[in-house]
């Protein structure tokens, strides 16, 4: 009697189609801003959420503090998780980043109330058409002409001439950075150091007009996580900070005011061990056609040679295919990972492939990105840890 042995199934890459995009036009942190602004009065934006109007309007941006992290650290966030029945108009629901999940898109989003494809920052890297240069859209490297960048006015700038009293409160380097100036710029900018003197400003600021839009921003929370992980003391120490900060922020706020509590993007932590770290440096197959790789670990951009984009692809999906959805260009663009619309300038700086993370894993560069690499929280992709943050609310 001769013996077979099964015939297993080859797996599945996974489809770029399952991804779940985020809600643009109807719950992103794109469409935050605008809501906001045009319940005070401000003409041609059009308000996309269900937010009640307030004449005083406040955002605490805190960097990193995805939904689910808040959700499950009730201990160390008692203020914040008393809030949590209030997020999106009180109907206990989380926004969507973005795509990628990742702060320099993410501010351009709030800042200009436009998805990525529009304002054009779509992920931590991408390559500049222009120059072929890898463009570091976070520190802003190698320099360019922001306003050529990122050409749209932000919703600080429509506010300010609308005459709406508005500013930034955030640390002082911030002040002359690109990012600020193309994502955030508007108004009067005050730069303090501490968190505690951020607050007391912010809700001094909110108060100076009768009505007022003030941004203010905690950056900790993300740098604890990317440097000892979620799981870790150092994290949890930084929650229990900002959350006495957001909660002497809401104690101070003037009457007919609305305080927004969000962030830009959640984080996971990942192994270290080479099936959660695949180090694109070492491994021949995905280096293979590759000119450029951009993004960062758990939402690539992979930039080809001239007539190697579909091999590219094919290897990708290949070899990755079952942890990333793995798409190309337009792809991508067709599913909406960047919005509904991509204008013409920005179709480029996306990468021939796009890989998103949908395991627990990355990839890394130890060689291109050696800082990164080392990393222990990570995000960037679409999955709900990294994906989903909260819009907590507190009113007077």
């Amino acid at each position: 009697m001769v013996h077979t042995a099964p015939a297993w199934p080859e797996p599945e890459p996974l489809d770029p189609l399952s991804a779940p995009v985020p809600r643009y036009g109807t719950a992103s942190l794109a469409d935050l801003l605008p809501t906001i602004a045009a319940g005070q009065g401000i003409s041609g934006l059009a308000g996309a959420m269900e937010l009640a109007p307030a004449d005083r309007a406040c955002v605490f941006l805190i960097d990193g503090l995805g939904w689910e992290l808040l959700r499950a650290h009730p201990e160390e966030a008692p203020f914040l998780t008393s809030l949590l029945d209030t997020s999106f108009n009180g109907s206990g629901r989380p926004l969507t980043a973005g795509f990628p999940a990742t702060t320099a898109t993410s501010l351009a989003s709030v800042g200009t109330g436009l998805p990525p494809g529009a304002h054009g920052l779509p992920g931590y890297t991408c390559e500049d058409p222009a120059t072929g240069a890898l463009m570091n859209q976070l520190r802003w490297s190698p320099w360019t002409d922001p306003h050529v960048w990122q050409p749209y006015p932000t919703v600080f700038q429509l506010a300010d001439a609308a005459g709406i009293h508005t500013c930034q409160v955030s640390a002082p380097d911030f002040q002359h950075t690109p990012l600020t100036k193309v994502a955030l710029s508007g108004g009067t900018f005050h730069g303090r150091l501490s968190g505690e003197e951020r607050m007391d400003l912010a809700a001094e600021q909110l108060a100076a007009g009768d009505r007022s839009l003030v941004y203010t921003y905690y950056s900790e929370v993300d740098g604890k996580g990317h440097r000892y992980g979620v799981n870790s003391d150092a994290w949890r120490g930084q929650l229990m900070y900002v959350d006495r900060l957001a909660q002497r922020l809401a104690e101070q706020l003037p009457p007919r005011s609305a305080l927004y509590i969000t962030a830009d993007h959640g984080m996971i932590d990942i192994p270290f061990d080479a099936e959660s770290r695949i180090d694109f440096d070492e491994d021949w197959e995905l280096r293979a056609g590759v000119r450029l790789l951009g993004g960062e670990g758990r939402a690539r951009h992979v930039y080809a040679h001239p007539g190697a984009a579909a091999d590219v692809l094919a290897v990708w999906r290949e070899v990755v295919g079952e942890q990333m959805w793995v798409a190309g260009r337009e792809e991508a663009i067709a599913a909406g990972w960047f919005g509904p619309r991509v204008d013409d300038r920005v179709r480029a700086r996306i990468g021939d492939v796009v890989a998103a993370a949908h395991a627990d894993m990355v990839i890394i560069a130890t060689e291109r990105e050696p800082r990164e690499s080392e990393m222990v929280g990570m995000h960037g992709s679409m999955t709900p840890v990294e994906q989903l943050v909260p819009l907590l609310e507190v009113r007077t």
